[in-house]
């Protein structure tokens, strides 16, 4: 069994420790670096090649989103998972729209994080769609006119075959949902999601989630 190799950033040397324990714990997790900064995380990630990293959002110096965005436009990027104390912030949302692929709170029980960490390592989402909608009526209410027009323009190179499946991704269905709803095979449901991404440059489903709703795709569904 391969291990997940996993990066822990945080500037709180106890938050580290804490989730070093709980994660050094399950025999598929290896804790492979630490950092106390979003200025070690680049070179950290060169030498350490992690599958997930634990990223803070307010450290002293670089900050995790912009750590996110920079991770995020590497060939070889990790999947990233923001730790926060807050449920709705706004910098938890720029970092899910920068392709983190979801966020843990701190005070997340222990067994829950370690199921964080296997998800995102499988190429899953660590987001309901209930907290996605919560996130996303928390910033300013909503998109505005300029964002909506961008979104429109971008999943205007969508086939409807392939809109079908971001409304679905955005009402948080799983791949054999969207098959069964949609008259679909669940292989079949997998291509469109990453031709879906393949298009308009996303990273994972959370960001075809959040371009949905930008895009105005949602409104009048009936989401989860």
């Amino acid at each position: 069994m391969t291990a997940i190799k996993v990066l822990l950033v945080d500037d709180d040397p106890l938050v580290r420790a804490g989730l070093s324990f709980m994660l050094g714990g399950a025999e598929d997790i290896e804790i492979v670096g630490e950092a106390a900064d979003g200025a070690e995380v680049d070179a950290l990630v060169d030498r350490t090649r992690p599958d997930v990293v634990l990223m803070d959002i307010r450290m002293p110096s670089v900050d995790g989103l912009t750590a996110t965005e920079a991770l995020r436009r590497r060939e070889d990027a990790p999947q990233v998972v923001v730790l926060t104390t807050f449920h709705a912030d706004d910098q938890v949302l720029r970092a899910l729209r920068a392709g983190a692929a979801g966020f843990v709170l701190k005070d997340t029980p222990p067994a829950e994080i370690v199921a964080a960490v296997r998800r995102v390592a499988a190429g899953d989402p660590v987001l309901s769609p209930a907290v996605t909608r919560q996130l996303m009526a928390h910033a300013a209410g909503g998109p505005g006119d300029t964002r909506r027009a961008r979104a429109r323009d971008r999943v205007a190179a969508l086939n409807d075959r392939e809109r079908e499946v971001a409304v679905a991704v955005g009402r948080g269905l799983a791949n054999a949902e969207i098959a069964a709803e949609l008259y679909m095979s669940v292989a079949t449901v997998k291509t469109h999601v990453s031709r879906i991404l393949a298009k308009l440059g996303l990273n994972n489903r959370v960001q075809i989630a959040l371009l949905a709703h930008d895009a105005g795709l949602l409104e009048g569904t009936d989401t989860l």
